[in-house]
């Protein structure tokens, strides 16, 4: 391999052993999987192309993945790096943004595309005219966002707490989802 192949690969390796991004990532899988399951608990017609969409894209729904992500980030930093530090001043302000935007803005604006929605479809009934509903975006409830972010916490408390990097425990990406799953 070339140099720029030996950098590439290094630097996706270095990646991928950052407690710091493995728990954040790990807390957005295991929330979209939750999602997921919640979503086929809770929904009579399970048609094949909302599971996919619920997996890959849906926004709203028990857990808010954005707060496990958001609140992952800023405890694996505060944990690795300080709470005096100036990325856990930066990650935390940044997880409360994203936790107000979450229950209040998102959902705020979805709710009022909803009733837009309603007022155009009677009118549209009343005149005749054609009405083109807008993308309704959801927001999450106070709960939702509570486990979300309860829920990114505990895997990164987790992942420092076991010690979970493989550059100091040589252990292998399938043994460290593997441990993760069997807790969930």
């Amino acid at each position: 391999m070339d140099d720029k192949t030996m950098t590439a690969v290094s630097a996706i390796k270095s990646l991928f052993e950052n407690i710091i991004f493995l728990s954040t990532v790990t807390s957005l899988c295991i929330a979209q999987f939750l999602k997921l399951v919640f979503y086929l608990l809770t929904h009579k017609n399970k048609k094949k192309r909302d599971v996919i969409e619920t997996i890959i894209w849906r926004t709203g729904g028990m857990p808010s993945s954005h707060s496990a992500v958001v609140c992952s980030l800023a405890t694996s930093a505060g944990i690795r790096e300080g709470v005096n530090s100036n990325f856990f001043i930066f990650c935390l302000v940044f997880a409360m943004v994203v936790l107000r935007d979450s229950v209040g803005v998102r959902r705020a604006a979805g709710m009022q595309a909803k009733a837009l929605n309603n007022l155009g479809k009677q009118s549209a009934e009343k005149t005749g005219i054609i009405f083109r509903s807008v993308k309704e975006i959801q927001g999450h409830t106070p709960l939702e966002v509570f486990v979300g972010a309860s829920l990114g916490i505990l895997i990164a408390v987790f992942f420092h707490l076991a010690k979970l990097s493989w550059v100091n425990q040589s252990q292998s990406l399938s043994a460290i989802f593997a441990a993760i799953f069997r807790l969930v």
